[in-house]
């Protein structure tokens, strides 16, 4: 069994961040919290976890919650039973940089859940800090590819997307000039199987309601349109340094596939699980040690019916779309997501229909200017606020 591990867990009130505070209560022998981070939106469970794990520093987003927090330590203290004096009362940092801030607190792993762009930041004080980075943030490597890379050392970065997590458990099985191809399942999210005619009606409702998964709404949305997929293409690329022609993507509506690896000698390997992102998560934070009982398994004991079909491109351009954003750099997969939660927001608000959100992409990336690739983390939010303009004018058209 590993040594103790300290951790400072970013996002800790979303769904990753909870799900990682379970598999630390579970296993207190294994790892332990030292610091603690989140948008603010939730106090009260932020005061809970913080009191619960005994944590030194709490950080919010935003300062405004400030002292909506401490309110909620003496709330959460009393309905406990503690004493006044009988508690700690942990450090609160707050404001635009508070994330960043705690990604430098002395740890051996942050764990990066933040959402959106502003998990940059974050990531590159932790790389830069010498921690272990177990990533949830899929931004931080689309936004700003080039600058992760230049901050991380070989091996810095362990995955938590359940698909990433799987193509770095398979690439154990050989050397890196052994490996032919990357291949991503994707669920299909809520219109799998439909075609491109077929998706020009449907509503927000529809697009929610996910087959596998329980998400939050933006998420649920990016893989009803397969942004998700193409998200996770152009972070795979960075991981794994794979080019994107070697880079395929399944649909697999089980989801117990999480990814696959073709390797020169025609061997393919798998990694299989039920889908439950405690796995994913809990061997992020033990990388590469794994941790007993993280998740149930799959049970052999039953007959199991896995299907894998080939993506439907007309119906579903995002990756497509993801990839040649990719493959011309200079910012492009900033612009790529940046639009995308424009036209998202534009979409639920029923400003844009459901078609409506990729093709506005596709015209928001036609319509670029020349960036240069991205050399500070301005430079990103440079392109993204150009993109969100642009995709506001192109909706608002």
């Amino acid at each position: 069994m590993g040594a103790m591990r300290d951790l400072v867990l970013l996002g800790s009130t979303g769904s990753i961040g909870t799900q990682a505070i379970d598999i630390v209560k579970r296993n207190p022998d294994r790892f332990r919290v030292v610091a603690l981070g989140a948008g603010g939106g939730n106090v009260e469970l932020l005061a809970a976890q913080a009191l619960e794990l005994g944590v030194d520093v709490v950080g919010v987003a935003h300062s405004s919650t400030v002292q909506d927090l401490q309110l909620a330590f003496y709330g959460v203290a009393q309905k406990r039973g503690y004493a006044t004096g009988d508690f700690k009362i942990p450090r609160i940092v707050a404001g635009p940089d508070a994330m960043t801030e705690l990604a430098r607190v002395p740890c051996d792993v942050v764990l990066n859940g933040v959402v959106g762009s502003l998990g940059l930041a974050p990531t590159l004080a932790a790389l830069e800090a010498g921690r272990i980075l177990a990533l949830a943030n899929k931004e931080s490597l689309v936004a700003g590819g080039p600058l992760v890379r230049r901050a991380a050392k070989p091996g810095q970065i362990v995955p938590v997307d359940s698909e990433h997590s799987a193509l770095a458990q398979c690439l154990r099985g050989g050397a890196r000039e052994e490996v032919r191809r990357l291949i991503l399942t994707a669920s299909g999210g809520a219109f799998r199987g439909r075609r491109r005619e077929e998706l020009a009606n449907v509503t927000v409702d529809d697009a929610l309601k996910h087959p596998t998964w329980d998400m939050g709404p933006v998420v649920t949305i990016n893989t009803a349109t397969m942004v998700n997929k193409g998200l996770e293409v152009i972070e795979a690329h960075e991981l794994f340094a794979v080019p994107y022609d070697d880079i395929e993507v399944m649909v697999h509506p089980q989801s117990y596939l999480h990814s696959m690896v073709e390797f020169t000698d025609g061997s393919t390997l798998a990694q299989a699980s039920p889908p439950d992102m405690r796995l994913p998560i809990a061997l992020a934070l033990a990388w590469p040690e794994r941790v007993p009982h993280a998740a149930a398994a799959v049970d052999w004991r039953e007959a199991h019916n896995w299907e894998l079909r080939p993506l439907d491109d007309e119906a579903f351009p995002a990756v497509r779309l993801a990839k040649e954003a990719g493959r011309t750099g200079a910012c492009r997969p900033a612009i790529f997501n940046a639009a995308n939660e424009e036209c998202v927001a534009a979409f639920v608000s029923g400003r844009l229909p459901f078609l409506g959100i990729v093709d506005t992409l596709e015209r928001v990336l036609a319509a670029a200017p020349d960036f240069a690739e991205p050399g500070t983390v301005d430079d990103v939010l440079t392109a993204e606020a150009w993109a969100r303009a642009q995709a506001r004018r192109m909706i608002g058209a």
